[in-house]
């Protein structure tokens, strides 16, 4: 479905800052919220379900409580681009907790990898028993976060 397959009113775009927000609203409340009824709100909650605007809903965890505040990105060079070898390292990365995000890079670099561990010794171990045992991983360059300056989630810009 492309974005041009889902209209939305005012009424869908404050349905989705309000579930941005709390995704554990009960459906009376976030009628109230809306201005709508309760069964039209679950009309439009479910068909933006559906259409795939809203793919879920989950607790948002804090990895610096939860001891994972050392983040690294990772550009990672494949020494073989043809379409299996993209299809099997796409595969095996998605199956890496400590990989949060994988993107496939149109530059010097095939993929950019946001990776995070416990300390920079978890790191190093990841490296060389993960990373480097991906499909098709020639090598890979890291760049170590020293502060988050700004992280935003999807609530924050909707």
């Amino acid at each position: 479905m492309t974005n041009d397959d889902v209209k939305m009113d005012r009424f869908d775009a404050t349905i989705l800052s309000v579930l941005a927000e709390d995704g554990r609203i009960s459906i009376t409340d976030l009628a109230k919220r809306i201005g709508l009824s309760k069964s039209p709100t679950q009309a439009r909650l479910r068909r933006l379900e559906d259409a795939g605007v809203i793919l879920g809903y989950r607790a948002l965890l804090n990895p610096v409580r939860l001891g994972l505040d050392h983040v690294a990105f990772v550009e990672v060079r494949l020494n073989d681009t043809r379409e299996p070898a993209l299809k099997a390292f796409n595969e095996a990365v998605t199956k890496v907790p400590e990989i949060e995000q994988a993107h496939m890079i149109a530059g010097n670099f095939d993929y950019l990898l946001k990776v995070r561990t416990r300390d920079m010794d978890g790191y190093r171990r990841f490296l060389g028993e993960t990373i480097t045992t991906l499909p098709f991983v020639s090598n890979t360059s890291t760049y170590m976060v020293m502060e988050a300056v700004k992280e935003i989630m999807l609530a924050d810009i909707t």
